[in-house]
């Protein structure tokens, strides 16, 4: 599927001067809110207290378009492509885990890159991650109310969801209405699905970007109402309908940190154990890092099998280094029951990951869409634990697709215990043609350069929407 490129001249205006002067009229409920709201929902108020519309003034001049081809195509992943647009206003529907805030920043660099006078705001649910992780990286962030599915979805708490829903997509109807957006990037979360139908409400280009290798119900509903959505896998394609017309392959986009891959292995290896430096070539070259990742908030079942095994494997094997990230709320406890060794490092949250995946030999995870798109874009060996608890059994389909894609080992948590992990680290980390292949493999079936195609066909979209406009 090809964007096809249209002359120039159809492009070309002159600048327009918006200016609002009034206060702005409200929005006309349309007959989706207005039917939710007396679906047996009457006696509750959905129409919150809004804060006042600012006045804005805006310039811009669209002075040529940017014309793409599908995403496999090596030409897209210049930067030099990208044509300036001024006052280019993004929202970026986003939260609930890093796995759906950090590939949403990644989209936003490229944009800012491509386009420094970028306006882009993140809309997400107040006292949640992505309103600390989204000001720590420099983009302005507005709440919304949440509108949560409870699991199972026949539990009682979901009984005022509709009213919840609509409340959320009201609230969002009115920001984007403040902010006026010339489109909206939906990467996941709760706040995701509201943001995407006051997109629609509001008549504002809608692009969705699904991580997991199978989508899950909010991205499926959305997808019908999208523009473009953005995918990680191809076989991902046949998971939406009517996909070969709106889906994009591109990948996941990762943290840049991890593009650049400007760390050598023995650099990081150096600022997590500071003594190994102290070793001669022979033994650096025999040296073996192992990373387990327990998850932000933490793993259970992988930290009690690793608790069970890890003194014994660092005993046995005196060329082994193991660096723990046991998770927030799994690390006092772990910390009281793990033994001190030098060649161990126990940490609650990993915040240097570039360097992490840099000092690692193989890697034990749970099977998070973005996890495991960072460890084929980094080319590590992995041991893959899929948690039961995600929806739609999400992990395990993607730990089934990087079993297929990089021969990643997977152990099923029922099959979890010190004996099978123990014997998976130790086949992979003693057949160095084994590790070499799982590398090749993984780096192969990774796109680094994600984030600056989802960017490119992000503004092409725009500026062909603009055309259309005048």
């Amino acid at each position: 599927m090809f964007l096809k490129p249209l002359p120039l001249s159809k492009y070309q205006s002159q600048p327009t001067l918006i200016t609002t002067n009034a206060p702005p009229k409200p929005p006309k409920i349309s007959p989706l809110m207005a039917a939710a709201a007396a679906a047996g929902f009457g006696h509750l108020s959905f129409i919150p207290k809004f804060p006042s519309t600012k006045v804005r003034t805006f310039d811009f001049k669209i002075t040529s378009c940017l014309s793409l081809r599908q995403s496999n195509d090596p030409t897209l992943a210049s930067q030099n492509d990208a044509v300036p647009f001024g006052s280019l206003r993004v929202v970026f529907a986003a939260g609930g885990t890093g796995g759906h805030i950090y590939p949403a920043v990644a989209i936003a660099d490229e944009l800012k890159s491509a386009d420094p006078n970028a306006q882009i705001l993140f809309l997400g649910i107040p006292k949640s991650m992505e309103s600390k992780a989204v000001p720590n990286a420099g983009y302005d962030f507005a709440a919304v109310p949440s509108a949560k599915l409870h699991r199972p979805k026949l539990s009682p708490r979901n009984l005022f969801l509709p009213y919840y829903l609509v409340k959320s997509i009201i609230w969002s109807y009115f920001k984007l209405r403040e902010f006026d957006p010339h489109i909206v990037i939906g990467t996941g979360g709760y706040v995701s699905f509201p943001v995407g139908i006051a997109a629609v409400l509001r008549g504002v280009k809608l692009v969705i970007q699904e991580q997991n290798a199978v989508p899950g119900i909010a991205n499926w509903v959305l997808s019908f109402l999208a523009d473009v959505v953005f995918v990680a896998f191809n076989s991902t394609i046949d998971c939406f309908p009517g996909g070969n017309g709106k889906c994009v392959v591109c990948g996941n986009p990762v943290r840049s940190s991890l593009r650049r891959k400007n760390v050598s292995k023995a650099v990081a290896r150096g600022r997590f154990f500071p003594k190994s430096g102290e070793m001669g070539e022979e033994e650096v070259e025999k040296v073996k890092v192992l990373l387990v990742l327990g998850g932000s908030l933490g793993a259970n079942a992988v930290n009690i099998a690793l608790l069970n095994l890890y003194y014994q494997m660092l005993l046995e094997k005196e060329d082994l280094f193991i660096i723990w990230q046991t998770g927030v709320e799994a690390y006092n406890e772990m910390e009281s029951l793990v033994k001190n060794h030098p060649r161990l490092l126990l940490k609650p949250f990993m915040h240097k990951m570039d360097l992490a995946y840099a000092a690692a030999d193989l890697i034990v995870s749970r099977a998070g869409a973005m996890t495991c798109y960072e460890i084929l874009a980094t080319g590590k060996p992995s041991i893959l634990i899929p948690s039961p608890d995600v929806a739609e059994g999400h992990q395990f389909k993607n730990a089934s697709l990087m079993a297929d894609l990089a021969g990643a080992r997977v152990i099923t948590e029922d099959e979890l215990d010190s004996t099978t992990l123990g014997n998976a680290i130790e086949e992979i980390l003693g057949d160095e043609s084994k590790m070499a292949d799982m590398s090749e493999r993984a780096l192969k079936a990774a796109n680094s350069n994600a984030s600056v195609e989802i960017a490119q066909h992000v503004l092409s979209l725009v500026s062909l929407s603009r055309a259309k406009k005048k």
